[in-house]
């Protein structure tokens, strides 16, 4: 009976293991690009939330701030921030937008899109505003950890594009640090394996 429970525990154990890797080699390995290009038409910045009094939150500033270091080095004439209102009343576009320009952004190269509640979205409303305006390709900005899920919904789309990765906020913190990489992981790994629930914002 011990041998059996021994064999059965060793058995569990594998298994946890196996699956702990896979969903590391499935977050690790989903394309950061599906072009040679280095000039884009757009760069598209990826929304998360303001803080409660609607100044941009720590990750908002690294993102924007990668996203116009990009800019200013001529990646793209046109910036793109996408984000509504999700944990409070603030449009998280408009508060990056916001931030870009008193960055030195004219006015005149920046897009807000303010409907989008979540990733798929973000790339969804983000391409519609794309091709109202004739823009055929993207860089796309977000944090580090957030890129993987990014490149696995933007595997549904034809257009040119390149994910660019910002810096993590300092501090960040090491338990949200595993935190957010843990669910980032586990959420990517059921997107590429089991795909996505029917919605109409996926083509």
């Amino acid at each position: 009976m011990l041998r059996w429970v021994e064999r059965f525990l060793a058995g569990v154990g594998l298994l946890v293991v196996a699956t702990f890797l896979a969903v590391v080699v499935s977050f690790e390995t989903v394309p950061t690009s599906n072009t040679r290009l280095t000039h884009f038409d757009t760069i598209i910045v990826l929304g998360c939330p303001a803080e409660l009094d609607g100044q941009p939150s720590t990750e908002e500033i690294t993102r924007v701030t990668e996203a116009v270091q990009e800019f200013k080095a001529g990646r793209a004439g046109h910036m793109l921030f996408t984000g509504g209102p999700t944990e409070n009343t603030f449009v998280e576009g408009q508060v990056m937008a916001d931030l870009a320009e008193k960055m030195g952004v004219p006015a005149s190269d920046v897009v807000v899109e303010n409907q989008a509640h979540d990733t798929v979205q973000n790339i969804y409303f983000s391409y519609k505003l794309m091709q109202q305006r004739g823009w055929k390709s993207a860089e796309v900005v977000s944090s580090s950890y957030h890129l993987p899920r990014a490149g696995v919904i933007l595997e549904h789309y034809h257009f040119p594009w390149r994910l660019q990765a910002a810096p993590l906020p300092r501090p960040f913190g090491l338990k949200r640090l595993i935190m957010v990489y843990e669910t980032e992981a586990l959420y990517t790994t059921e997107l590429r394996w089991f795909g996505f629930r029917d919605s109409p914002y996926v083509p």
